[in-house]
């Protein structure tokens, strides 16, 4: 194929015979009977190139340009004009078709123009991915961080971001996943075109289907009108699927087709529409064991988990807490027109000794409050939460002197369970593992300590 395009007019033999003469030139072609009809297929569908006539009932050609070049800039379009009719090319070109042909259509230039309108997108296309590349840096600058864990993260979404394959991200609510998402969208080749994000646990099944794959007007007793879904809308950019692991058991076929056949058939729809979008998806809970459980479709687990990327919790990365708080202090102190300017030692080590199960997000809602109430240039220790000024170590203490100090076995081994589970962010499987339990025996612990398994961690 050397292009999909789109014909539109009103006279349905010159369409067949137009579409059959470009087909067998190499086309892909679709056409319709009306500029109502090419806008609702525009809208859903990827062309390459749109061939109008200008004289049409309703919406005509010149309308129809103005149209595709207000809300598809990026598809050229072709006129036919009557021949001779000097100014309605001139009325055209304003609009913004790209070329137009003179009727009668001979099929042999007709095919040059669309040849060459395809090759101008595609040049298009190029300059915007060069210009990304330009302006790209080595180093992932919105991710804050320079501990071990940090650099593995920065490394990772460097070396993958110009990669077409699916990416999933996991880790603890608040630890900023993202933001990975977006590093990967703007430093990778899709940085020209949208970025598009959806909760998916934020919505029914009904609504979240029909946001993703769009519908067609009639599809439910509120569809008044055609919507081509976000996987139309990210259109040669990146769709972000936040909280995949809250997606309804019943849609998760849905997606999974979606991600191998690269194609999308709206609610209530019969044509199937071409997607081309890199998908990164998101999730704080623990995927192997919703697997194990029935809850998450494993075929959908492997299409989505193609390069994986692990967000350290922040008491993971103690290193990476004062550079956070620092940026944050920058970025909120300008916001809020105040002269502070640092952090003193005291309130510091109280921010390095705390455990923030809140992770980044929780760091910087302290920050944003200490910014507020302080009445000095640097944060001290009242301007921080109570929680963080009058944190106690978890530690378990084992060689002390004071009888008062140890712990029976059992409160030991719920507190070391309870701990391992935090370092693995919740992951049963992993801590399963780490512990030399069998799951099943961890989730019979966990009942024991009067702990809920699914939230425990």
């Amino acid at each position: 194929m050397t292009g999909r395009a789109l014909l539109v007019d009103d006279d349905r033999s010159l369409c067949e015979t137009l579409a059959a003469g470009l087909g067998r030139r190499g086309f892909e072609v679709r056409w319709c009977l009306s500029a109502d009809e090419a806008l609702a297929m525009a809208a859903a569908q990827d062309f390459d190139v749109v061939v109008t006539d200008l004289n049409m009932p309703g919406t005509n050609g010149i309308e129809l340009c103005a149209r595709l070049a207000e809300n598809r800039s990026d598809v050229p379009v072709v006129v036919l004009t009557a021949f001779g009719s000097f100014e309605s090319a001139v009325a055209a070109i304003r609009a913004g078709a790209y070329d137009f042909i003179s009727k009668p259509v001979q099929l042999d230039i007709l095919a040059i123009a669309v040849h060459r309108a395809v090759q101008h997108r595609a040049l298009r296309d190029e300059v915007k991915r060069l210009r990304s590349e330009v302006g790209r840096a080595s180093r992932v600058q919105e991710l804050i961080g320079d501990s071990p864990a940090m650099r593995r993260v920065h490394e990772l979404v460097a070396r993958v971001a110009d990669s077409e394959a699916n990416v999933l991200v996991t880790g603890e609510s608040g630890t900023g996943k993202d933001v990975v998402a977006r590093a990967l969208h703007q430093h990778g080749r899709r940085a020209e075109g949208p970025f598009v994000a959806i909760n998916c646990a934020a919505m029914p099944e009904a609504l979240l289907e029909s946001e993703l794959f769009g519908h067609v007007r009639g599809a439910f007793t509120d569809a008044r009108e055609s919507r081509p879904g976000l996987f139309a809308e990210a259109r040669r950019g990146t769709l972000f699927l936040d909280e995949i692991g809250d997606m309804p058991l019943g849609l998760q076929p849905r997606l999974l087709r979606v991600l191998q056949e690269r194609k999308a058939r709206p609610v209530g729809g019969t044509v199937e529409v071409p997607v081309d979008v890199r998908v990164v998806a998101a999730t704080n809970r623990d995927l192997e064991s919703a697997v194990e459980d029935k809850r998450f479709r494993e075929d959908l687990f492997f299409r989505l988990n193609v390069i994986h990327i692990e967000l350290p919790p922040l008491r993971a990365r103690a290193f990476d807490i004062l550079p956070l708080a620092h940026h944050f202090l920058r970025d909120l102190a300008a916001r809020a027109g105040k002269s502070v300017t640092g952090i003193r030692p005291a309130a510091a080590e109280r921010l390095i000794a705390y455990s923030w199960p809140g992770n980044v997000r929780e760091l910087q809602n302290c920050i944003e409050r200490a910014v507020a109430l302080t009445s000095y240039e640097q944060i001290v220790v009242d301007d921080l939460p109570d929680r963080i000024r009058n944190h106690r170590s978890r530690e378990i203490v084992l060689g002390g002197d004071d009888p008062s100090q140890l712990l029976s076995m059992e409160e030991v081994e719920k507190r070391y369970i309870l701990r391992v589970l935090e370092a693995v962010a919740g992951n049963k499987t992993a801590a399963a593992r780490v512990l030399g339990f069998e799951r099943k025996t961890l989730y019979r612990k966990l009942e024991r300590f009067s702990a809920d398994p699914d939230k425990t961690g």
